[in-house]
């Protein structure tokens, strides 16, 4: 099976990133938002980060061009799902719509096309199974930022086919990115679960009063030796991404030590995402995708 046309659904901080490294890498690609404000915002922002590329000598003008040139943007789920050979999920980190967009794209897509799930936490079974295709559906998660970020999990669950996983891992190998796949799924994968665990001990030592939620980033960059602290993770990859991913884990185990605390709830309620919104815990003049 010869992958050429990849599509991606969701033209948000991650999407519109993954649909331009599949452009870098030769793929005809169309990313889909229904939103064609979100699409045009995505425009911006690529030919942003790609004049910067230009700029550092990391891309030439005319493989910038070239690369664009392969990528279109739409606000047409059917047209964009029914002319992939490779469909990328990347909404909202809610089971139920991500349930809801596979449900249309098994209806448009092609009977032989793999599905993907860019989902940092809801594994790829929670979707297959309102598809007629579990076998080639699977876990494709990015690292934010995916222009930046070499790291790409591959999950299957029981019923993933091995062809499927290869033509993922291949797929991954030609996005010039390190790719591991992972023979049993689980929620929140490798990364998120270890990064989830020093997450909820820095929350709780926060919230309990023993140290300033600066302070512990500040420990964990000079300790440790973390690029980042992790309330200024949670400020980069958006504090609701964070919060969706806590509810659906509560919501999967019942178990009150996966409740999202209620200062990432608070966050969440005021609006105050990370530095998409300009305020998280800490404040952002603007909001910058470094490259």
């Amino acid at each position: 099976m010869e992958i050429t046309k990849i599509c991606v659904v969701g033209a948000g901080q991650m999407g519109h990133q993954i649909a331009m490294l599949s452009a870098l890498a030769g793929f005809n690609t169309i990313l889909q938002d229904v939103n064609e404000s979100a699409l045009e915002k995505a425009k911006c922002n690529l030919q942003e980060i790609m004049d910067k590329w230009v700029t550092k000598g990391k891309i030439t003008e005319e493989f910038k061009e070239s690369s664009f040139a392969l990528l279109t943007f739409s606000t047409d789920i059917k047209r964009a799902a029914n002319d992939a050979d490779f469909i990328i999920e990347a909404i909202v980190e809610k089971v139920e719509a991500k349930q809801e967009l596979f449900k249309l794209l098994e209806e448009y897509a092609k009977p032989d096309t793999i599905f993907a799930s860019n989902s940092s936490t809801i594994v790829n079974s929670l979707l297959a199974k309102v598809t007629n295709r579990p076998e080639k559906v699977i876990n494709m998660h990015f690292f934010f930022p995916p222009l930046v970020m070499d790291c790409v999990e591959v999950v299957k669950s029981e019923q993933t086919s091995e062809h499927t996983a290869q033509i993922t891992m291949d797929i991954s190998k030609k996005l010039n990115r390190t790719a591991v796949l992972l023979h049993k799924e689980i929620s929140g994968f490798i990364a998120n679960r270890i990064l989830g665990a020093l997450q909820r001990e820095a929350v709780y030592l926060y919230e309990n009063g023993y140290a300033d939620f600066k302070d512990i980033d500040l420990i964990c960059k000079k300790a440790l030796h973390h690029p980042i602290g992790p309330f200024e993770l949670m400020d980069l990859s958006g504090i609701d991404v964070g919060y969706f991913v806590m509810q659906q884990r509560y919501a999967e185990t019942g178990d009150i030590a996966d409740k999202p605390f209620r200062c990432i709830e608070e966050k969440v309620e005021q609006g105050h995402l990370g530095r998409k919104t300009g305020k998280g815990w800490y404040e952002y003049k603007k909001y910058e995708v470094k490259n």
